[in-house]
């Protein structure tokens, strides 16, 4: 079977809800992706087979398949299809599998992988909330609901059950999310992010033009005592809104491509595709999966945790690093290396391919081999995606 490469990688720098980015059709920012994706490969628009892009809230500016309105706003031609995916917050991870596992049949040479979403246009929960309002009901079918009597479905409920269930402490999570802004103010400063961003025009509270290059949401001021003085979400829990993942508009994205791809297109790759798992777990304690299917995806690519020189984990809430960190035996001096969502922010469908830009470009600055992405998908879900840096 034949290899699948990353040819190139790119990203937005995430806006605040309500930010920098208010004014950006969703659409809009990914199709700014797609043209960044062509100009940094240098490849014909017209030899890109297919566009896979993910997305969770799939209403409103989101609708009508986001993937096809993002290649009809880009420079692709009209030629290239294009679908939406829908893992919830792994979506554009799994654009990623879908799109590596098309290069690798032999059925397409080149695709994009990609995800978009505009947290302050479209907000989490949308679809659930205009379908109530419209009286057509909800997902909680009856044989659903035999299966799960009495249960509300529940991420921030999940983010506290993991926390109890590894015995994890309130100062333990404070102390991760200040280091993940820690991590993200010094990769900010030292200019780690500059070759993953994509600079969007913008205009600023006082009327002028200039570039959002920066990640909105690090907080720059951070303290440890601070952060310990957030409110708590739940009475008698752990997670408070400082150790939660930050709402966010953005888009990202990767190329994907076999070998034939790299020699008719005459490309350089940044990275092979290793090893690709998705798994299913509790749906209850919802954000539990990656714990798990890091050790399959391990067991299946024939590697041991030690071999990961890096780690990308979705901080979701920072219960799920942390636990996974635990779990699996991890060096937590590998992990988001350069912060994760706490600080940068989570836009939902688009941090698949967000955390494997990051993950891609940290390898090449650390000269690092073998690098592990994962993170945790309403419904119980995971996706792993091991990749070597070439």
């Amino acid at each position: 079977m034949a290899e699948a490469y990353i040819v190139a990688a790119a990203r937005t720098a995430g806006g605040k809800k309500g930010g920098k980015l208010k004014d950006w059709h969703p659409v809009d920012l990914g199709a700014k992706v797609i043209d960044a994706l062509l100009d940094r490969s240098g490849v014909d628009p017209a030899r890109v087979e297919d566009v896979i892009c993910g997305c969770v809230m799939q209403v409103g500016q989101q609708a009508v398949n986001v993937a096809r309105n993002a290649v009809m706003a880009s420079r692709l031609p009209e030629s290239v299809p294009a679908t939406s995916v829908d893992r919830q917050c792994g979506s554009s991870q799994q654009s990623l599998h879908f799109a590596a596992q098309a290069v690798m049949s032999g059925a397409m040479d080149c695709v994009i992988a990609m995800g978009i979403e505009s947290m302050t246009r479209v907000p989490m929960g949308a679809s659930v909330m205009l379908a109530l309002k419209a009286d057509m009901g909800t997902y909680m079918s009856p044989e659903l609901q035999k299966r799960y009597p009495g249960i509300q479905f529940s991420q921030f409920a999940g983010a506290e059950m993991m926390a109890t269930k590894y015995k994890l402490t309130k100062d333990q999570l404070d102390e991760y999310g200040y280091h993940s802004h820690q991590k993200a103010i010094a990769a900010t400063q030292g200019g780690k992010f500059k070759n993953e961003i994509v600079a969007l025009d913008i205009t600023a509270e006082d009327g002028s033009k200039v570039e959002h290059t920066v990640d909105e949401g690090i907080r720059f001021d951070v303290s440890l005592e601070g952060m310990k003085g957030v409110k708590l979400l739940q009475e008698g829990g752990a997670i408070t809104a400082a150790t939660s993942s930050q709402i966010c508009d953005g888009a990202s994205g990767v190329m994907i491509v076999n070998e034939k791809g790299l020699k008719d297109l005459g490309l350089k790759p940044l990275a092979r595709i290793h090893q690709m798992t998705v798994i299913g777990g509790d749906p209850v304690i919802m954000l539990e999966a990656p714990l798990p299917a890091t050790k399959k995806a391990l067991e299946k690519a024939g590697m041991k945790i030690g071999d990961i020189d890096l780690y990308e984990v979705n901080e979701a809430f920072a219960s799920v690093p942390v636990a996974w960190l635990q779990y699996n035996d991890a060096d937590p001096q590998k992990i988001n290396i350069h912060g994760g969502a706490i600080a940068l922010g989570h836009p939902l469908g688009a941090s698949g391919t967000k955390l494997m830009t990051t993950l891609v470009n940290a390898l090449h600055q650390e000269n690092k081999r073998y690098g592990l992405q994962t993170m945790c998908e309403g419904g119980g879900l995971a996706n792993v995606t091991i990749v070597e840096r070439l």
